[in-house]
C-alpha cells in the first residue's frame, strides 16, 4: 500500500514546526496554529470534526477548535505526527490514505505558499504522488469546494489528460495546470497556483468570482 498520506503528513508537520505558530495560511483567517489544531481535531474528536461539513454543527467545532489552539502548539504537532488514535475512523486500513492524502497535500501548500518568500513556483512532487492527486481530483472538483462554477469546467494536465466538471448546457472554461495545481485550484487556492485559464471571457470571469485564478 502507497504511503503517500504519510509522507504529506510529515511534510506538514515540518512545514508547521518551521513556522512557528502565528504565521499566516492561505487558509482565511487562520494561522498555523489554528491550522494544527484543525488538524488535530479533525481526527481525534469525531464529535466536533463533524461540523466541519456540516453547518449546523459548525458553533460546536469551533469552540473545540479553539481550546485545542490555546494548547501548546508543539503539543498539537506531536499530536498530529503520531496519526490517529487507535479508535479513530482514520486509523482504518487504507483510511489515512484515502481520506488525509489530499487534506494532508492542501494544507501543506496553504503554509509553505502563504510565506511571504514563497517564490512562487509549484511543490517538487515525486511522479507517484503526483498520479495519485491525479486520481482523486474528479472527486475534488465536485466536492473540494463549496462553490459551484455555473459552466461547464475542464481541468486539463499538459500533455492532454482531462477531468470534466459538466453543465452540459453552460459555457466551457479549460483550466490547464499540473495535476496538484489542479487539486489546490479545485480547493479555492487558484490565486496561488500555476494554471491557465482558456475560454470566453465573459466565462472565465465568472469563474474567476467562485474559484480564483492566478
Amino acid at each position: 500500500m502507497s504511503t503517500y498520506a504519510r509522507a504529506e503528513r510529515e511534510r506538514l508537520a515540518d512545514l508547521l514546526a518551521a513556522a512557528g505558530p502565528d504565521a499566516g495560511t492561505l487558509c482565511a483567517g487562520w494561522s498555523t496554529r489554528d491550522l494544527a489544531a484543525h488538524l488535530v481535531v479533525r481526527e481525534r474528536r469525531m464529535d466536533a470534526a463533524a461540523g466541519i461539513r456540516v453547518k449546523p454543527l459548525a458553533g460546536w467545532t469551533e469552540r473545540v477548535q479553539g481550546r485545542y489552539a490555546a494548547r501548546p502548539y508543539e503539543e498539537l504537532l506531536r499530536a498530529f505526527r503520531s496519526g490517529p488514535p487507535a479508535l479513530s475512523p482514520f486509523a482504518l486500513p487504507g483510511a489515512d490514505e484515502a481520506a488525509n492524502l489530499v487534506e494532508y497535500f492542501v494544507h501543506a501548500e496553504d503554509v509553505r505558499r502563504a510565506k511571504a518568500d514563497w517564490s512562487g513556483a509549484p511543490a517538487d512532487l515525486e511522479p507517484g504522488l503526483v498520479e495519485a492527486l491525479w486520481k482523486r481530483l474528479p472527486m475534488v472538483a465536485r466536492f473540494g469546494s463549496e462553490a459551484r462554477p455555473p459552466l461547464r469546467l475542464e481541468l486539463a494536465r499538459p500533455e492532454g489528460a482531462v477531468v470534466t466538471v459538466a453543465h452540459r448546457t453552460a459555457p466551457t472554461v479549460r483550466v490547464t495546470g499540473r495535476p496538484g495545481e489542479l487539486v489546490l485550484f479545485a480547493y479555492g487556492r487558484g490565486a496561488r497556483t500555476e494554471v491557465v485559464a482558456e475560454g470566453a471571457p465573459e466565462a472565465v470571469a465568472a469563474l474567476a468570482e467562485v474559484l480564483p485564478l492566478p
